[in-house]
């Protein structure tokens, strides 16, 4: 079955096994606040796909937070779909400080939610997707970053719910005990939804001096296939969108990328394997499951310089959202 949808997808659409290359696009000075370098997809119908989509979103938002440039020979890192409203990020986060309360933490979030004034309220000829969670008694992101104190980076990648009932986007968003910079958006290949990878760099010395610079990427690629091709081909998909992602993150290193991958076949899929292919020093030291425990659809791609080692384990608890925790500890 799985390779009769593949061939299906491929059928349907014809020579667009390629047609997951990206290039600039500039923006608008009333589309951001903050200098951010964007990506879009070169094919026409991809970028007019993403436009309706666009339209129904906020703009980006920056948070900078008062803390200093850190000065320490690890990092820990967190990889989590929070599923909007179910993942507690505050009990997550005290409960990292009590392994490493001194080890700055950086999270790359998935299905992070927004709401506000900043959405448009009647867009004009927008795409959105159904409302997930139940947010009237969520904590949304921002207010999440302020509590804790850190820095924030998030893009919407889709609205949450219809305008003129939800007025909520969600996306990927990366919070950061340390100032954030570099910004970069990616908007993908478009499949059955809108989606943004999202990355920015975090700097610090080490605890005898010597500087460090890492670059952060999440990204949470297509479930399910595109209407145009009945539905079908959802690892198709995947796999335009994870080659796009890839080429848009080329020459970044160091690198970590963190993101819900939609993995259904695990690290047997196409998307995996063509990411995992640029990312050769990636070693899988926890293979559990982090969806439901039943799929492995959370992944943490790493590329470091000699010297520098990274594990990868999956958190015990899930903190409410329907998927694990992956949390990585760097060392310089």
């Amino acid at each position: 079955m799985r390779q009769l949808s593949l061939l299906l997808a491929l059928c349907t659409l014809a020579g667009c096994a390629g047609g997951y290359q990206l290039r600039p696009r500039l923006l608008a000075s009333t589309e951001v606040a903050r200098p951010i370098a964007w990506h879009e997809p070169v094919l026409a119908g991809d970028r007019a796909d993403n436009g309706r989509w666009r339209n129904a979103v906020g703009s980006p938002l920056v948070i900078e937070a008062s803390s200093a440039p850190a000065s320490t020979d690890q990092l820990r890192l967190v990889s989590w779909n929070i599923a909007l409203d179910r993942g507690d990020i505050l009990r997550a986060v005290a409960d990292l400080r009590v392994e490493g309360p001194h080890i700055p933490i950086v999270l790359l979030l998935q299905e992070a939610f927004r709401s506000g004034d900043d959405i448009p309220a009647s867009p004009h000829a927008a795409a959105f997707a159904g409302f997930l969670g139940s947010s009237n008694t969520a904590r949304e992101i921002d207010d999440v970053a302020r509590t804790l104190g850190f820095s924030l980076y998030y893009v919407p990648s889709m609205r949450n719910g219809a305008p003129g009932r939800y007025r909520e986007d969600r996306g990927n968003a990366i919070l950061s005990s340390v100032p954030l910079d570099g910004f970069t958006a990616i908007e993908l290949p478009f499949e059955h939804q809108r989606r943004v990878a999202v990355a920015a760099d975090i700097r610090g010395t080490t605890s005898v001096g010597e500087p460090w610079r890492l670059t952060l990427a999440t990204v949470h690629l297509d479930n399910i296939g595109s209407a145009r091709r009945a539905w079908l081909g959802a690892e198709f998909g995947r796999t335009r969108q994870a080659r796009g992602l890839r080429e848009a993150l080329r020459g970044d290193e160091p690198l970590v990328l963190g993101g819900d991958f939609n993995t259904w076949f695990g690290f047997a899929d196409q998307a995996y394997l063509e990411t995992a292919r640029a990312y050769p020093q990636t070693r899988l030291t926890d293979r559990r499951r982090t969806f439901l425990g039943i799929l492995r659809l959370d992944h943490v791609f790493y590329r470091l310089p000699d010297g520098w080692t990274a594990e990868v384990r999956r958190a015990e608890a899930s903190y409410g959202s329907d998927h694990y925790p992956l949390i990585a500890t760097i060392t310089f």
